[in-house]
């Protein structure tokens, strides 16, 4: 079997490739002296793992021995995993943008021997990937310079896609108005299915924990009411496995039906963060349902026994005749369900809309729930008490029946800004439910961190497999870490935390900071040059690098007392606010640090013997507008510093460092916060 240099590597993805005719190289300096020694043109084709259109562009294109031929004599062809590597992703996926209007996965671009693009698109069929190759080679043969023209274009398109400018003006964030904005957002809602009118429908997560803190805070009972609308409907959605918990990563139509079926653990991580949040506020069992089964769905599944978080699970699986079938996994015909589930088929179908409303093709389910259990017990005419005990029971079948089948490969890396997430999910999930084993992995995954991922410098590594770290750090990584590191503090009291929260940051002042624009670069000064240092500050599926840094400083400004911190986060907020009006989903986090500005925001320093216990009764209810500084003793932390006294646990309640009187019960400094 042929094996190309991607058999060196670690990430899942390259090594799904390692095997193709394609002469595939990583990205490195080898690969890029090679490519300007050589003075080739770089085929650069950039995936990821759980990616269903790149394993079908890999089985169409590149196992084919003619396309191989074509691409190896002529270029050269680097392969990437764009999450290992999102500064490249980020360069490349701008570049066709620019040049298409749209982009996406696999994401396929020509460059120059240099690395600056000329061409690009996503997937393509194997006669037009030739035909598109052998004219762009034409065009280097005859007429290069129209390709180097080309190159510089796009060059300065991409510098000047993620420029943030210094905003000098004065900007009243008390008094900012998001009538306009809020108006704006409300119009693209989807009030059957909840989320937003169109399909594909992704889970959008900070979105949708903004709208939860504006809507309570500021009195909005129609958006409250349609955020958690939006969260039931998730969970009731094929997109949540109800089978095995943890949900995919999109939904392709409009009712969350039919999922694109790989899970991330990026989207996990944030999901258990919302649903704790929703949980704190209503109480609701379903979102106590959906924490509990997808925490047990990380645990069984996305867990090393370091304490680590895998990157993925792939959309694929194979079925019983060795095809290779999206969602194979997790779908069901009826007459499969039907010899599960003997005598209570019908029950089920009527619970799971084994019907018109839950089919999907080729005669298979996706099972989809539109009630909740007391509207479906009454409709069934049994008890909500006996209608749960059998859903757990089928749950449980199906479960045991579906272990039989092939699972999803998984990919196996660990990336630490994902961690950083799934990290600060598990310590939401403890303060809503107290579940102690939530902590524990909180704490195994931080210690993870600081001993594998930390570096001697004080830098952090991107990547992590089988004891190989291999990548710089990007800032998605410091941001979610430091973010995730201060949430174990404020549970724990423990100072370790919050002290290697503050380095980090330090560290990313001192390596990724523009003082020109008040923003932080993606990129380490140390890292090799690109076409484009980039600034990632628009959020997404996963809040910007940004947006959840400049939440951190703004924590770390009020834990530390440090006035640099608190007037940087306000800058940054002010750099970005000139856009959000146009695209209020793109800022979802950025709205958030804007709401502690609008609204009061409080410092609460619990400190005495029964510190933890009181700052954990605090942390159960929704307060997204107060940060816990918590001491079992005396410590010379700004909020702790000469408030401890003997034989008493005292709690303070303050607003940029002015307290109201100490008070003894969690009920009475509850009552002094807005």
């Amino acid at each position: 079997m042929y094996t190309n240099s991607l058999s060196k590597e670690t990430s899942p993805y390259l090594l799904q490739h390692a095997n193709n005719p394609v002469d595939w190289r990583a990205w490195n300096n080898e690969t890029l002296a090679m490519a300007k020694k050589e003075n080739k043109l770089m085929i650069i084709s950039i995936g990821y793992a759980a990616c269903h259109w790149c394993h079908v562009m890999e089985h169409e294109s590149f196992e084919d021995s003619l396309v191989a031929a074509t691409m190896n004599e002529n270029f050269i062809s680097v392969k990437v995993d764009r999450e290992e590597r999102p500064d490249l992703d980020q360069i490349y996926i701008n570049a066709v943008q620019l040049m298409t209007g749209s982009a996406g996965w696999p994401l396929n671009v020509v460059t120059l021997p240099d690395g600056r693009p000329v061409w690009g698109g996503t997937y393509f069929k194997k006669e037009d990937w030739i035909t598109v190759l052998q004219k762009i080679q034409k065009i280097n043969t005859e007429n290069p310079e129209k390709l180097n023209e080309i190159a510089g274009q796009l060059e300065e398109g991409i510098k000047n896609l993620d420029l943030v400018a210094l905003n000098t003006e004065d900007v009243d964030l008390k008094n900012y108005n998001l009538d306009e904005v809020i108006h704006t957002w409300k119009s693209s809602f989807d009030h059957r299915f909840g989320g937003y009118k169109r399909a594909p429908k992704f889970m959008m997560p900070s979105n949708y924990e903004y709208l939860l803190r504006y809507a309570v805070q500021d009195k909005d009972q129609e958006l409250q009411d349609y955020v958690l609308f939006t969260l039931d409907q998730m969970a009731y959605g094929g997109i949540y496995d109800a089978i095995g918990g943890g949900f995919s990563r999109y939904s392709v139509d409009e009712k969350w039906h039919v999922p694109h079926f790989e899970k991330m653990l990026y989207d996990n991580a944030q999901l258990v963060s919302l649903y704790s949040n929703a949980y704190k506020l209503t109480k609701k069992p379903l979102y106590k349902e959906i924490i509990t089964e997808t925490l047990a769905f990380i645990f069984e599944e996305m867990t090393t026994e370091e304490g680590a978080f895998y990157s993925s699970l792939d959309a694929d699986s194979l079925t019983e005749d060795g095809t290779l079938e999206e969602g194979a996994f997790y779908v069901y015909t009826a007459q499969e369900l039907k010899s599960q589930l003997g005598t209570d088929f019908d029950l089920f179908a009527a619970y799971y809309n084994v019907n018109n409303f839950g089919k999907w093709e080729d005669g298979k389910y996706v099972l989809i729930r539109d009630e909740d259990d007391a509207s479906i017990a009454k409709d069934l005419g049994i008890s909500t008490e006996a209608l749960q005990r059998k859903v757990a029971n089928w749950k449980a079948i199906l479960k045991a029946y579906r272990g039989f089948r092939s699972k999803p490969r998984l990919d196996d890396k660990t990336l630490t800004s994902w961690n950083g997430l799934m990290l600060k999910g598990y310590v939401d999930a403890y303060t809503a439910l107290g579940n102690k084993e939530y902590l524990d992995a909180a704490l195994k995954n931080a210690v993870f961190i600081k001993d594998k991922q930390l570096k001697e410098d004080g830098s952090l590594y991107h990547n992590y497999k089988e004891g190989r770290s291999t990548i710089n750090g990007y800032l998605e990584d410091y941001a979610s870490v430091i973010s995730g590191f201060i949430s174990l503090y404020e549970v724990t009291a423990d100072v370790q935390w919050l002290d290697l929260a503050k380095k980090l940051t330090d560290y990313t002042f001192t390596k990724f900071y523009d003082t020109e624009s008040g923003m932080f670069y993606f990129t380490s000064s140390e890292d090799p040059k690109l076409v484009a240092r980039s600034v990632e500050y628009r959020d997404n599926v996963i809040a910007s690098s940004n947006a959840i840094m400049a939440q951190n400083i703004f924590v770390l400004g009020h834990h530390y007392d440090e006035e640099n911190f608190r007037n940087t986060a306000k800058q940054m907020l002010k750099n970005v606010l000139p856009e959000v009006a146009s695209y209020p989903g793109g800022f979802s986090h950025w709205l958030g640090l804007l709401q502690n500005f609008r609204k009061p925001f409080y410092e609460v320093a619990v400190v005495g013997e029964n510190a933890i216990e009181k700052s954990l009764k605090l942390r159960e209810g929704y307060l997204p507008n107060i940060l816990i500084s918590a001491s079992k003793i005396a410590d010379t932390l700004p909020l702790i510093k000469n408030r401890f006294i003997h034989n008493e646990t005292l709690i303070y309640v303050c607003q940029n460092n002015t307290c109201k009187l100490p008070v003894t019960t969690v009920e009475a400094s509850l009552k002094t916060i807005e």
